[in-house]
């Protein structure tokens, strides 16, 4: 790809060749946040710059708060791979992709950098505010891809950005006591389970069956909306702050 003029002022530019034009002419109204999962913020930039890797995002933020821009946001980056929010599977064309450097689980989920989240978060007010992206919309990687990803992972400050008015929010319930739902259980409680699920976005069956799917989305939402416990398990405080989400929701569920 040619160089290009930013999108974000403060970004500096370094083309990825791996985008393409958004299908259907989908314009976006989503955003994804990622972890790089990589050693190294420069190994995990030359990556995402690389044809042989065939992985690209929009953004990428380094851990002193550098911003740079691979792939104008008019572009279809390739950062959401096989993944399904509400219905939709091409997230590459509905969505702004950023990549933040940060070694993940894989690297034993060292905090993000107060400099990096600082530009992370002028970075998303600047896209919501071009794109008009709806909170809900923010979404983490392994919200999409729940049995596939982990990024970015339960130790990103989702409530910090959700102050800055960035993504969707509400204080988690209290982790505690109380009947729950696991992987193996049926009936109808779980169907209602999953039934919220879906209704929040997670690709999800509505059969029933607490199985591997269920577990995963359950994983993902607890990462993101419940971080003090990620065990998959749908106890009281899950199934309770997933009700608070979904009555938070524009004109409710």
């Amino acid at each position: 790809m040619n160089e290009f003029q930013p999108d974000f002022a403060a970004a500096r530019i370094r083309p990825s060749p791996n985008c393409g034009e958004r299908r259907n002419g989908r314009v976006p109204d989503m955003m994804i946040l990622h972890y790089t999962g990589m050693p190294t913020a420069q190994a995990a930039l030359d990556w995402l710059c690389t044809e042989e890797s065939q992985v690209s995002s929009h953004y990428f933020v380094d851990e002193a708060g550098l911003v740079t821009q691979l792939v104008p946001e008019s572009g279809r980056a390739w950062h959401a791979g096989q993944s399904h929010w509400k219905g939709e599977t091409d997230l590459n064309s509905a969505s702004i992709g950023i990549e933040i450097a940060n070694p993940g689980h894989a690297g034993g989920s060292p905090p993000f950098h107060e400099a990096q989240i600082d530009a992370v978060i002028a970075l998303c007010r600047d896209i919501i505010d071009r794109h008009n992206l709806p909170a809900e919309r923010v979404l983490a990687h392994s919200d999409i891809a729940p049995l596939r990803k982990q990024d970015p992972g339960e130790c990103f400050p989702w409530e910090r950005l959700h102050k800055a008015g960035i993504g969707h929010w509400v204080e988690p319930m209290p982790v505690g006591g109380g009947r729950f739902f696991q992987e193996g259980d049926t009936g109808q409680p779980v169907e209602a389970l999953q039934t919220m699920l879906s209704l929040y976005g997670y690709n999800v069956r509505v059969d029933g069956a607490f199985d591997a799917e269920t577990t995963a989305a359950i994983c993902a939402f607890q990462r993101h909306f419940r971080p003090e416990r990620v065990d998959g398990i749908a106890d009281a405080s899950t199934i309770g702050t997933l009700h608070k989400l979904l009555t938070a929701l524009p004109g409710g569920v």
